[in-house]
C-alpha cells in the first residue's frame, strides 16, 4: 500500500467548481488515451528528428498541440502507467516496478483513480490493449474470473494483454476472464519454474523462429520465446501478427456501441515492444527492420480508430491524447537487428539515454492533444507531465479531483491555450530518481555500471551529484555541478526535501539481492 491509500475526494464548492463540475452529459468530450510501447520522441515524424513515416500521427499534431518539453514520470512502462491513472508519483509504490506477468494489481481497489473520477461524472470508461500494472491478488487461477482487475479500478469494460506481449500468459484477458479457454485444457502459468516436458528456447531451439538475446528464453509460443513458463491454454493463445488488427477492431466496437454518451477510452498500443512482429502487410515499410515495420503499422492504428471518430460525426466531441509509456530501446531481447539496423534514425532524438535511462531520453517522450475545433494549433514548450493527465483530464471532462494525488492542472496548456506548465518533475528510472526544473536537471549520484550490458542502455548511474542544462546542451555531455555550485546546490535541497527517504543511492545494489 502507498502514502495516499487514504486520499479523500474533496466535495467542497471551490473543488466542484474549479472541476468544471456543471457540464452536462451532452457537453462532456470523449476522451480518448493513446498510450504507445517503447516509442521515442524521435520516432514521431512530426518531431523532425527520425527518419521513419508516421502520418496519421503526424495529423494530430497539424491539428492539435504538440508538446517538445513532455514527460513520463518514469523510464518504464508500469510505474508510467500507474502514474496516468492514478496521478500519483510512482517511486511512493514500492510496487511499482516492471511487473512479471502474473503479478497482483498493484493499485488498491480502494484509492481514487482517473477511470473511476469519469465514471462518477457519467462518463462510460474503457481499457484496451496493453495493461502491465497487474491482475489479481498473487495467485491467479487464469481458467476462473480474475479478481481484481482493471474492471475494479474504474473501467466498465476491459480487454487486454496481462503484461507485455514478450510475458506469459500470451492470451487476451477481457473484463477479467481469458478469452477462448476450453474446459479440457486449462491454462497454467509459473514465473519460478517450467511445466515437465514443455519445450523452452533452451531445450528446442529448433522451435525458434526469433532467438533471444538476453532472457527470453523460457516457453515458446508462436514460434518466439517468452519470459516466464506457460502450459496448456491453446485454444486461448494469441496470435502475434494480428494482434495490431485485433485491438483496432474491439477500439473500433467499442467507439460504435458508445457514441451516443460520453467516454474514456485508453488504447494501449503494443508497438514497438518486443518482440517486434507486425502483420505481414507492413514489413519492409522501413529500412530499420521489424522494429521501424512495428511503429509504421501503430500509426497505421491511429489513423484506423482517428477514421472511425469521424465516420461516427465524433471528432468534435472528443479530445485525442497520443504518447508514450517511457523512451525508446533497441535492442530488448530479441534478435531482431534493431540496434544494427537503425543506421541514420534517432529514436531518442537529439536526447540522451532511452528506455531504463536516468538520462532524459528515458522520459522524455511525445505527445500530441488534439481536440477538432478546440486545441489551439501550436508546438508548445509547456513542461507537462503524464503525472498531470489526472487532473487535466477531469477539469475537462467536468470531473472531481482528489485531494493530496501528484497530479496538477494543465488543461489550459493541453488545449493550447497557455503555456503555463510544472515548475518541477521528479523522474525515475528503476527507483533511480532525479530532478528536472524547468530546463535544469539533477541526477543524484546511485552505484551501479554506467550502461546496461543487455540493452546497451547509459543508465545515468554517476558518482557524485549532476546537473545540466537542456536549453544549451540537450544530449546532457556538459556537468555543470562545478561552474553552477549556487544552482547545484538549490536544487539538492529540493531534490531531498520532495522525495525524502526514498532516495538510497545503494538501490541497485539492494534491487539485485531481490
Amino acid at each position: 500500500m502507498n502514502r495516499k491509500t487514504g486520499i479523500a475526494i474533496c466535495l467542497g464548492g471551490a473543488a466542484v467548481a474549479a472541476a468544471g463540475c456543471a457540464l452536462t452529459p451532452a457537453q462532456k468530450p470523449n476522451i480518448l488515451l493513446i498510450v504507445a510501447d517503447d516509442l521515442g520522441i524521435g520516432d514521431v515524424g512530426c518531431y523532425g528528428m527520425g527518419r521513419i513515416p508516421t502520418p496519421a500521427i503526424d495529423s494530430l499534431a497539424l491539428g492539435g498541440v504538440r508538446f517538445t518539453n513532455a514527460y513520463a514520470t518514469s523510464a518504464t512502462s508500469t510505474p508510467s502507467r500507474y502514474a496516468m491513472f492514478t496521478g500519483l508519483y510512482p517511486w511512493t509504490n514500492p510496487a511499482a516496478q516492471i511487473l512479471p506477468g502474473d503479478a497482483p494489481l498493484i493499485i488498491p481497489t480502494d484509492i481514487p483513480t482517473l477511470p473511476k473520477a469519469l465514471q462518477e461524472a457519467g462518463y462510460s470508461t474503457a481499457a484496451i490493449g496493453k495493461w502491465h500494472l497487474g491482475m489479481g491478488n498473487g495467485n491467479i487461477d487464469w481458467n476462473k474470473p480474475i479478481s481484481p482487475c482493471a474492471n475494479d479500478i474504474g473501467f466498465d469494460y476491459s480487454c487486454l494483454i496481462a503484461a507485455t506481449n514478450d510475458r506469459v500468459p500470451t492470451v487476451y484477458v477481457e473484463n477479467g476472464s481469458v478469452l477462448g479457454l476450453e474446459a479440457d485444457d486449462p491454462l497454467e502459468v509459473s514465473y519460478e519454474k517450467n511445466f515437465e516436458g514443455e519445450p523452452t528456447a533452451l531445450s528446442n531451439p529448433e522451435m525458434l523462429r526469433l532467438t533471444p538475446h538476453h532472457g527470453h528464453n523460457c516457453s515458446i509460443v508462436n514460434g518466439v520465446p517468452r519470459i516466464g513458463y506457460m502450459k496448456g491454454g491453446k485454444s486461448a493463445v494469441w496470435n502475434d501478427e494480428d494482434m495490431a488488427d485485433y485491438f483496432v477492431g474491439k477500439v473500433k466496437s467499442y467507439i460504435d456501441t458508445h457514441s451516443e454518451e460520453p467516454f474514456f477510452l485508453y488504447y494501449g498500443l503494443h508497438q514497438p515492444h518486443v518482440p517486434r512482429l507486425p502483420h505481414s502487410r507492413f514489413l519492409g515499410s522501413t529500412p530499420y527492420g521489424t522494429r521501424g515495420d512495428a511503429i509504421v503499422e501503430a500509426d497505421w492504428c491511429v489513423g484506423e480508430v482517428m477514421r472511425c471518430l469521424d465516420e461516427k460525426g465524433l471528432l468534435e466531441n472528443t479530445i485525442v491524447i497520443f504518447t508514450s509509456d517511457n523512451g525508446p530501446v533497441l535492442q530488448d531481447g530479441y534478435n531482431d537487428l534493431a540496434d544494427s539496423l537503425v543506421a541514420d534514425h534517432t529514436p531518442s532524438g537529439i536526447y540522451r539515454g532511452g528506455k531504463y535511462s536516468a538520462y532524459d531520453g528515458g522520459t522524455h517522450i511525445p505527445m500530441i492533444v488534439y481536440w477538432k475545433g478546440h486545441t489551439r494549433k501550436q508546438v508548445s514548450d509547456a513542461f507537462v507531465s503524464q503525472l498531470d493527465y489526472f487532473a487535466s483530464i477531469a477539469r475537462l471532462a467536468g470531473a472531481e479531483t482528489p485531494e493530496g494525488i501528484d497530479s496538477e492542472d494543465y488543461s489550459r496548456s493541453f488545449l493550447g491555450k497557455s503555456k503555463k506548465g510544472r515548475s518541477s518533475l521528479i523522474l525515475e528510472a528503476k527507483s533511480h530518481l532525479a530532478l528536472k526544473e524547468g530546463s535544469w536537471i539533477l541526477i543524484p549520484p546511485y552505484k551501479g555500471r554506467k550502461v546496461r550490458p543487455d540493452t546497451g542502455t547509459e543508465l545515468g548511474n554517476l558518482k557524485d551529484y549532476a546537473l545540466f542544462n537542456l536549453d544549451d546542451d540537450p544530449h546532457q555531455d556538459r556537468d555543470l555541478s562545478s561552474t553552477e555550485p549556487e544552482k547545484l546546490s538549490q536544487m539538492k535541497d529540493r531534490f531531498h526535501s520532495m522525495v525524502g527517504s526514498y532516495y538510497d543511492p545503494d538501490i541497485t545494489a539492494k534491487l539485485k539481492k531481490k
